[in-house]
């Protein structure tokens, strides 16, 4: 009686090198699903935990940031300091996320000269060429005055249109409420990069 001989094996023919390969290649295709799914999963959580991308809603922080400009943010070891670009909620604001910069940090005095536009901290006049006019917007926060412990002071860079610690409804703004600093630009293309 002969035997079929396939790779110099016995008992192995056409009809069983067929079941074989298929058997492979749903292997194959199992591996690759498992691949890609581990690998979606990865990005999931590290866009979860370590970074975020961010829609920035109005135009408070013109020109630095432009309404619909997407940004990506992280809070992972971060510790806020002065001139940060943060996202942070609050809540006395409202539900949504906001965009602002980093002012004054916990300790920090702030003033502001509301007719010349200028704003003081610790006494020092800061040097803002990232404001899109001078600050003479005032709203119902008294100066001068204290950031109070674990918290900030931020301000938009579009001074004159922008809700910020000026307003008692966002006012000192708690740590614990920034998601995050803004570390780059993705969109739109032309402005991708990082940001000061």
């Amino acid at each position: 009686m002969e035997e079929n001989v396939k790779n110099g094996q016995p008992g192995v023919g056409p009809e069983n090198g067929g079941k074989e390969d298929r058997v492979r290649t749903r292997g194959e295709i199992y591996d690759w699903l498992q691949s890609i799914v581990s690998a979606i999963v990865l990005c999931i959580l590290v866009f979860i935990f370590l970074f975020r991308v961010i829609s920035v809603d109005g135009t408070s922080m013109v020109p630095t940031l432009q309404d619909r400009d997407k940004i990506i943010i992280s809070r992972l070891f971060y510790t806020p300091k002065q001139g940060d670009i943060v996202v942070l909620t609050k809540s006395s604001y409202g539900p949504s996320s906001i965009v602002k910069r980093i002012i004054a940090v916990a300790g920090q005095t702030v003033d502001i000269d509301f007719d010349k536009g200028v704003v003081y901290v610790d006494g020092e006049a800061l040097d803002e060429p990232y404001t899109a006019a001078p600050t003479n917007r005032q709203l119902d926060m008294q100066f001068p005055l204290t950031v109070e412990e674990n918290c900030v002071f931020v301000m938009g860079d579009n001074r004159n249109r922008s809700t910020d610690s000026r307003d008692s409804r966002i006012g000192m703004v708690d740590t614990r409420c920034i998601l995050g600093r803004l570390l780059f630009r993705v969109l739109p293309l032309s402005k991708m990069g990082t940001i000061k």
